[in-house]
């Protein structure tokens, strides 16, 4: 869903090829001119045509796609846009349950890509919703706010149902008028909403007016009350850049307050930068198990056995960042370390890319992972943006593996399932009956259980919904699902 706003660094032309294609890179059927406007950098477009720029993507793709050898053989003159010709360009495959191979084949404006991916600004509330039945009847509810925006002003919290959205009916209304009050895409736009409260379940008509919302990627940090050995709780939510700093601070915290056990709560946490999937599983694990070891090995297409395309260097394993690479505090400060040897992780469906790299390098390196919730989204993949012409394209560039050389989990990541993509764990649903972090909270609730006694909570205890349920879809822009390399600029 393209609703939200972000940019991109240009990188025209951080990468090799053949001139076949790069020839026409940045010939552009309607250029751009002057400065970006986030970075300030020249554009570098000139006059091209769409068929420039639909060259130049053919070539881009079958030159760095992972499953180049599996790109369709397209006609460009039956495209009337690169955005359309765009997202026909990739692989027809599925995968063993038989979904699509590529479900990760995206865009977004140049000049909308930067706020997002570097301080988390986006148009909208500071609400997150979870449409828990997309088909009518439908269902929506409130999943988490962001604090201080108007969804918190309003007094919106995690549970509360959206009744009606300005004229629309969320249980079987129009879709267009629905999508147009929940997602907003500009700012200033004020719509109305009907909600029923979770707690009371009073109605109420509230007004919400969209704005520039930061988010807070990391919330709810501290001692889970009543648990003895002390077990921390984070909720984390996006692998964004002004995530470094937060993360450091709230292992700090739990060391400070004596934490014994992690629980990590990513059910709502799609993925970001892989580099601070890295610092955090740095932070989370003994030291003795990741001193040395492999994170993620990236590994791209047949045509660069050796070196990153992308950037030209040698391909290296990743190790674990114990040091912080200067996202959004000082480069090179000692990461704090929780040198936990098990921790209890909380998934949902939106459980997605680098938040599965943080699973799948841990228990590469014999951390013992329980997984509470449902079945992780299943992306071991990941890519470079890349701008032409001010649109910036995701296409999928490599997959990873951890230090024992497991990667495939493009079904996800089951709890309880058995084998390396079936860690220990329980098939518990979200609860949006209580507050994430409370003890109450069933996936919560089921972790500690699992974490006193190894067992898991009956059927009917886990929440309101029933597992077997399709899991909540968590509506948000495509840049939170998927896993981004970082390079120092």
């Amino acid at each position: 869903m393209h609703r939200v706003l972000f940019a991109l660094v240009l990188c025209i032309s951080c990468h090799g090829g053949s001139s076949a294609y790069t020839d026409s890179a940045a010939k552009c059927a309607v250029p751009r001119t002057g400065a970006d406007p986030v970075t300030g950098k020249l554009v570098p477009d000139k006059q091209g045509t769409l068929a420039d720029e639909e060259a130049w993507l053919k070539g881009w793709e079958a030159d760095f796609y992972l499953w180049y050898r599996e790109l369709p053989n397209l006609d460009p003159s039956k495209y009337t846009t690169a955005l359309d010709y765009f997202n026909a360009l990739k692989t027809p495959a599925t995968t063993a349950s038989g979904k699509p191979k590529d479900q990760f084949h995206f865009t977004y404006a140049t000049t909308d890509w930067e706020k997002l991916s570097q301080s988390g600004v986006e148009a909208g509330y500071g609400v997150t919703w979870a449409l828990i039945a997309r088909s009518p009847p439908r269902v929506a509810k409130v999943a988490y706010t962001e604090p201080n925006t108007p969804a918190t002003t309003a007094g919106l919290v995690r549970g509360d149902e959206v009744i009606q959205v300005d004229t629309a009916l969320v249980m079987d209304g129009d879709k267009n008028v629905l999508n147009a009050g929940l997602f907003p895409v500009g700012l200033g736009e004020t719509h109305s909403f009907v909600i029923k409260k979770r707690v009371g379940g009073a109605t109420q008509t509230i007004s919400l007016t969209s704005a520039a919302i930061t988010s807070n990627p990391v919330q709810n940090v501290g001692i889970i009350p009543g648990t003895n050995p002390k077990a921390g709780y984070i909720l984390f939510n996006a692998h964004i850049a002004t995530a470094e700093q937060k993360l450091i601070d709230a292992v700090n915290t739990l060391q400070a307050q004596g934490a014994q056990d992690l629980v990590l709560d990513l059910r709502y946490n799609g993925g970001g930068y892989l580099i601070l999937a890295s610092e955090l599983a740095y932070m989370i694990a003994n030291p003795t198990r990741t001193s040395g070891k492999t994170f993620e090995k990236t590994i791209f297409n047949d045509k660069y056995p050796a070196n990153d395309p992308i950037t030209g260097a040698a391909l290296t394993p990743t190790a674990f960042q114990s040091s912080s690479v200067g996202l959004s505090t000082s480069a090179g400060q000692a990461l704090p370390n929780l040198a936990l040897d098990r921790v209890f992780v909380l998934t949902g469906g939106g459980t997605c890319s680098a938040s599965e790299s943080v699973i799948n390098g841990l228990l590469g390196v014999g951390v013992q992972v329980n997984l509470i919730g449902h079945n992780t989204c299943g992306k071991p993949y990941g890519f470079y943006p890349q701008d032409n012409c001010g649109t910036t394209y995701f296409s999928i560039q490599f997959e990873g593996q951890n230090q024992a050389g497991f990667g495939e989990y493009s079904d996800g990541f089951v709890p309880g399932g058995g084998g390396q993509a079936g860690p220990p764990g329980c098939q518990v649903a979200d609860d949006f009956n209580n507050d994430l972090g409370s003890p109450a909270e069933a996936r919560v609730a089921a972790a500690l259980q699992f974490r006193s006694n190894g067992t898991c909570p009956s059927p009917s205890s886990r929440s309101e919904n029933a597992v077997a349920q399709e899991e909540p879809l968590i509506v948000r822009n495509p840049f939170l699902e998927n896993r981004i390399l970082w390079r120092p600029q």
